[in-house]
């Protein structure tokens, strides 16, 4: 540039923004936080549908436990619910997000417990109510501190008005629903093996168990064939012509002082087998008869330290009548055990380990029980163990024996038994296997199978409410709910909480606990469970306990004089006894929808959500006792849509763990980060599968957000000076910003359908794609040049309308994931104390904006501008030019089609060069191709003429006009 050259930088239209480039997002999004509780974004947003323009959208929440800082996985869920949120009040719903607490049950009185045991003392020796106000006091506590740790990730919701199971209302509501139950005739008393554990002592729900490997005593006991129905069989030989005996095998060796039968399966073969030798210690002897399937005899054989054996011949168990039990006729047993043990025929049974026999123990197994309730022999259950899993003081031999201890250790009790055994002469062989084995998710510890009366809803009985049209049962009208009602994202969703619905045995609703809502019923003295007297069921009563309840809380129950007040006149106090069992945490946040939905003034009208989104593990958890609770109360699911999200694991797949070292805190990442960056790695994964969080995924996370960010300033700085005087009709406008239009058009489609779908990652994808391809590389490269030299020209102020409108959308369609930048964004532009992104709604994008020849035409162009940027890297590269402004390369294209479209529009603008020329001239060799794009070569030109000291584009005219040194489209800006 000569020096009397004028500096024309001032002259031209070049962004304006104090928007950072750098985002501070940890430092800067509490101050969003804070603004938005000041304007009361949440109940403004009410206020829009005041009016009724807006049709309610629910969104139940699943509540979380108050016990503890959040994790990731609390980060994940209440994320992915704020977002299902957020999007449908932005297109047009009056979107409801009432935030819930679990606050009842064990985990909770497990902590205040163990409070007690640091100090020494016995949590049965304080008074139950004091007990349970400090239950009380906890939870409030972590409600308050998870409240806020959830609000910091930009949960909106209303959060001065949470729901919390333990309001006195909802304990009311909870005990309604309860006696609801009672009064269809779905609730029974019940004595049946459930899963208990002795560590916590109480019985746990399948929700509350978990599986870890566990080593247990393996055991092979032979029963004593006591008499067999017909000992003379079809081919003339005898079935038993010897003393045999039959083989279980076990993992549960503590379980056999409560055998009550032996179970085989007629669609296995069996065998007896004799020994014929053995090694020198071995509890088999020579000429000793045993019965196997024939599948386990040799393992069975070998692992007794048989050496060698016969098979003698073909055995059917169902013609055996009756064993005796291992321990039957021992000395100091007084007949304990001196009863006939069947043989049972049972699917359960499998030859695939063990002996092909299964020791059944009805008392201490689910298969085991199913097997006697089928044959009604229910009076033959045992109460051998107790709630320490220690052997009852009847029980000979055993009697004070624990079977896990009091840290859940192993106990004496399966040593004991297995000493006994070999006492008895009823062991053959013993070893320790490895295996998956249910533990409370709490403890830790293992748990066992044991029989207590506990109360149970029925999910086959007719339930008497007249609620029929999805089925008479709770079975019934949960399979039909899950297949008629509720449409599921992933479908994979509804296969795994049907087939559960389906096999999945009464409801246990009883704990052994203290804090909870209690089961508000009574029962009549001296009166069987199965007498139709043995529960109080009066509507006087049952209102007199809500009523209660509703003002001073469950602790009424526990008042003195509480069964005189609440059975009233209604029947003799005396005759009954007051049930102090709590009710399964599960049942509570199984009623939610019932204090929540249909209670509250920010509820639904007909009680149903829209929504419940939560973890995939929640199909055995609060989907499952959501349905039955409702289907017992309602009829129905108190959902239309279930959304399903996996489980989160760390950068190489595992899952995470302290121990490990490999947790990923959300505190931690949001003082590093931000929040936003926490929120797009969850729009940004696959969330309905598991899903990946480490350093680096953060790292990569981070970086598209900084991308998009640069899109976000490059688009507020070219819109400083925007007013509506610039705005272009569509039809006015040039082609390719009606292209940009189209692809807004296709693109609202998608976010709209996505955001109905629960799809974030491909409406963060679509977007984020369509931001930094088709705006960043493409038009906002190609429209520099006309925003920053033009002037106010009519293309200059077309292309400033189309940015207007991809603000408005681009700031909209992603204020759901990133809505504190979404806000920085918005605020940036239109500044307001009242102002928000989050009170505007997604524009309406016109259908007329969809123009597909056009859009096919641009794909063609778009196809030979990426041979020509091609071209021009090889010679930046090679430096044979610096800037793309100096080339003006021949285009060579071979379709007279391709070569109209290219003709039509200013081909030399969209690739960036100060000139350009087409031809269908045959190409030359030396032309520059690029594979995938047939039909266009580019040889390089350089450009000729003077560079624009404004424009910087190489032109002929350059410096023939008023304005020293510039271009004519400069010259004519300029004025």
């Amino acid at each position: 540039m000569c020096a009397d050259t004028p500096e024309y930088k001032e002259t031209l239209n070049l962004p304006k923004t104090d928007f950072p480039m750098r985002a501070g997002l940890p430092k800067r999004e509490p101050g969003w936080l804070a603004r938005w509780n000041d304007i009361d974004v949440y109940g403004k947003l009410r206020q829009k549908a005041e009016d009724g323009s807006r049709k309610p959208f629910t969104l139940h929440d699943g509540p979380p436990y108050a016990n503890g800082h959040l994790h990731i996985g609390h980060a994940l869920n209440k994320t992915i619910k704020d977002m299902i949120v957020r999007s449908h009040q932005m297109m047009g719903f009056d979107a409801r997000y009432v935030p819930g607490w679990d606050c009842h049950g064990l985990p909770i009185e497990w902590k205040i417990e163990e409070q007690y045991r640091k100090k020494g003392k016995n949590k049965d020796e304080v008074d139950v109510v004091d007990f349970r106000q400090e239950c009380r006091a906890f939870a409030d506590n972590w409600v308050g501190i998870q409240r806020e740790e959830f609000k910091r990730l930009g949960i909106t919701g209303n959060w001065d008005k949470p729901y919390l199971t333990m309001d006195f209302h909802a304990e009311a509501v909870i005990a309604e629903e309860f006696m609801k139950f009672l009064m269809n005739g779905t609730l029974y008393q019940g004595s049946k093996p459930v899963m208990w554990s002795p560590v916590e002592k109480t019985a746990l729900a399948e929700a509350e168990i978990e599986y870890h490997d566990h080593k247990s005593h393996t055991i092979w006991v032979p029963f004593k064939i006591r008499t067999v129905k017909g000992n003379e069989v079809e081919d003339g030989t005898y079935l038993l012509d010897c003393e045999a005996r039959v083989v279980i095998w076990t993992t549960t060796p503590w379980t056999i002082p409560s055998n009550k039968a032996v179970a085989y399966n007629e669609k296995v073969a069996y065998g007896l087998y004799r020994v014929d030798a053995t090694e020198e210690e071995s509890w088999t002897k020579p000429g000793d008869y045993y019965v196997f399937a024939d599948a386990l005899a040799e393992d069975a054989l070998v692992k007794s330290r048989v050496t060698k054996f016969t098979r003698e011949r073909d055995v059917d168990p169902g013609n055996i009548g009756r064993l005796d039990h291992p321990f039957n006729g021992m000395e100091g047993a007084e007949g304990f055990w001196d009863y006939e043990v069947p043989m049972i025929d049972g699917d359960h049974v499998t030859d695939d380990a063990g002996t092909g026999f299964v020791h059944t123990a009805p008392s201490h197994g689910q298969e085991d029980y199913e097997c006697f309730v089928a044959r009604n022999w229910l009076d033959r259950m045992t109460h051998n163990v107790g709630e320490e899993s220690e052997f009852l003081s009847h029980v000979p031999f055993f009697a004070g024996l624990r079977i896990l201890d009091h840290k859940g250790k192993e106990g004496k009790a399966n040593n004991a038994v297995i000493a006994k055994l070999v006492e008895a002469g009823g062991i053959i062989a013993r070893g320790r296997i490895t295996h998956s084995y249910p533990h409370s998710w709490r403890s830790k510890a293992p748990i066992i199978y044991r029989n207590t009366p506990q109360w149970f809803a029925s999910v086959d009985r007719e339930v008497g409410d007249g609620q029929d049209e999805m089925g008479k049962t709770i079975r019934e009208r949960a399979l039909n709910s899950i297949d008629q009602l509720v449409k599921w994202w992933p479908q994979t969703g509804r296969n795994r909480l049907y087939s559960m619905i389906e096999s999945r045995p009464d409801w246990v609703l009883s704990r052994q606990r203290a804090w909870g809502v209690p089961l508000t019923c009574f029962t009549k003295k001296d009166t069987l469970p199965t007498d139709p007297d043995f529960l109080l069921r009066d509507p006087a009563v049952n209102a007199r306990i809500s009523e209660a309840f509703e003002t001073d809380g469950a602790d009424a129950w526990y008042a003195e004089g509480a069964k005189e007040r609440f059975i009233g006149d209604a029947a003799n106090p005396a005759d009954y006894d007051q049930v102090f069992d709590v009710l399964d945490v599960w049942f509570d946040s199984g009623s939610t929808h019932s204090f929540v939905l249909r209670d509250r003034e920010d509820g639904t009208e007909d009680g149903i959500a829209d929504v419940y989104m939560e973890g995939t593990d929640q199909h055995r958890g609060w989907f499952h006792s959501s349905l039955l609770q409702a289907c017992g109360t309602k009829g129905r699911a108190p959902y239309r849509n279930v959304v399903t999200h996996g489980f989160t694991l760390d950068e190489k797949g595992n899952k995470m763990s302290k121990s490990l070292g490999n947790t990923i805190v959300p505190e931690t990442v949001v003082k590093q980060y931000g929040a936003d960056i926490l929120r797009l790695w969850v729009a940004q994964t696959d969330y309905m599968a598991d899903q990946r969080i480490g350093p680096e995924i953060l790292k990569g996370t981070a970086d598209s957000y900084r991308r998009l960010r640069n899109t976000m300033r490059f688009m507020l700085g070219s819109l400083s000076d925007f007013s509506e005087d610039d705005r272009v009709a569509p039809a006015d406008m040039p082609e390719l910003e009606q292209w940009v239009l189209h692809r807004l058009a296709e693109l609202d489609h998608k976010v709209r359908t996505g955001y109905q779908s629960y799809d974030f990652n491909g409406v963060w994808q679509a977007v984020f794609n369509f931001a930094t391809v088709d705006l960043s590389s493409f038009y906002f490269d190609i429209r520099k040049d006309v925003l920053y030299c033009d002037g106010n020209t009519e293309r200059a102020k077309a292309a400033r309308t189309v940015l207007d409108i991809l603000f408005h959308r681009l700031t909209t369609w992603l204020a759901p994931v990133l809505v504190f930048t979404m806000e920085e964004v918005w605020l940036e532009r239109f500044p307001g104390e009242e102002n928000s992104v989050h009170l505007t709604d997604m524009p309406e994008t016109p259908a007329d904006w969809l123009n597909e020849p056009l859009a096919a035409k641009w794909a063609q162009v778009r196809q030979a501008r990426r041979v020509v940027t091609a071209a021009l890297e090889v010679q930046r590269t090679d430096k044979v030019i610096g800037a793309s402004l100096e080339a003006a390369p021949v285009v060579h294209i071979r379709e007279a089609e391709m070569l109209d479209a290219l003709k039509s529009v200013s081909f030399d603008d969209i690739c960036i060069t100060s000139a350009i020329s087409l031809t269908n001239d045959p190409m030359p060799a030396e032309a520059f191709r690029l594979p995938e794009v047939e039909g266009v070569g580019v040889v390089f030109e350089k450009a000729e003429g003077d560079k624009c000291q404004r424009c910087w584009k190489i032109l002929p005219d350059v410096g023939q006009h008023a304005h020293a040194a510039t271009c004519k489209r400069c010259n004519d800006a300029l004025g």
